[in-house]
């Protein structure tokens, strides 16, 4: 491993001890920080190392939202919950890529976009299974005995957990033959093709790995809540946001995508809290101002720096 995969590790481990010192409101931002570090480490797995602009985040979030949201209410495990909601949209990311991953830039785009409408619509149709548009209540997943720091706590390392396993998977795929044949279809996949590299296969295999790991987020964040509803878990904004956050810290780079999510969440939170009435317009436009200034990211400021003292020198 390199210096900065162990850099990388060392900051996630240190982020698990935020219980020791965390207050309710601390662990409520650090689970809300690691879901969104989530969804922007899967999202570059398609977007950052096959260069395909994915839109399908939300409708991975939703569908695991409500494939553990519905085995939860139907009194199953937690455990069971997540690994039965990554597996679905590891296996219908899958089947679904096969037809999508045969589209290119903006045709790919919309047709990953329609994804979560699609989804959302079949959610609002099966009432009898997901409560449809008057939502799903979910049982507390923890004994009755639990405090709110304990449910705070275990949350909170539940998604660190998953974020720490997503980063360890991404990172295995980076190197791997997978890695390399997304590093050559994101350059010229025309090349790629006659070198023998299965495009469709391995673009198929990048999008479901974008997926899976968000889905598991997804139940996590059911079973967090105990109440999920259409509108909630299939947000358009769930398609958009990693994308924000991965270009904010470096497209391409793990690091980059875990420090643009934790940025962008701290953003949003300031926002928030100071813009109520119009945070959505002033998120945007603090959000486009720091890309137009770093328009690789924010792990392009040590290299800024670096050139600048060998220009001194």
């Amino acid at each position: 491993m390199r210096r900065k995969d162990w850099i990388l590790l060392g900051g996630l481990l240190i982020l698990g001890l935020l219980p020791l010192v965390g207050e309710a409101y601390t662990l409520r931002l650090g689970t809300m920080a690691c879901m969104y570090a989530v969804m922007a480490v899967s999202w570059n797995v398609i977007g950052g190392m096959a260069g395909y602009p994915s839109f399908a985040t939300a409708a991975f979030f939703g569908l695991g939202a409500y494939t553990g949201g519905v085995l939860l209410a139907a009194g199953s495990p937690l455990t069971v919950a997540i690994v039965a909601a990554g597996a679905l949209a590891f296996a219908g990311a899958m089947l679904l890529g096969a037809v999508l991953m045969r589209l290119r830039g903006h045709y790919f785009a919309i047709a990953s976009l329609a994804v979560a409408e699609v989804l959302r619509e079949l959610t609002n149709s099966a009432t009898d299974l997901t409560g449809g548009g008057m939502g799903l209540n979910i049982p507390l997943s923890l004994s009755g005995g639990a405090g709110m720091m304990d449910t705070a706590t275990f949350y909170f390392l539940a998604m660190w957990g998953l974020l720490f396993i997503a980063v360890i998977v991404v990172g295995f795929i980076e190197r791997s033959r997978l890695g390399f044949g997304l590093a050559c279809i994101r350059q010229n996949e025309s090349a790629a093709d006659m070198i023998g590299v299965n495009s469709t296969l391995y673009k198929s295999l990048a999008f479901a790995f974008s997926g899976v790991f968000v889905a598991m987020a997804g139940t996590l964040y059911a079973g967090w809540v105990h109440y999920i509803e259409p509108p909630d878990v299939y947000d358009i904004l769930f398609a958009v946001k990693p994308i924000v956050m991965v270009l904010l810290g470096g497209l391409g780079s793990t690091a980059g995508a875990i420090i643009g999510a934790f940025t962008f969440l701290g953003i949003e939170e300031v926002v928030w809290r100071n813009y109520l009435q119009v945070h959505t317009g002033v998120l945007g436009f603090l959000v486009v101002v720091l890309l137009l200034f770093l328009p690789h990211g924010i792990v392009s400021i040590g290299r800024r720096v670096r050139s600048l003292r060998a220009g001194h020198g």
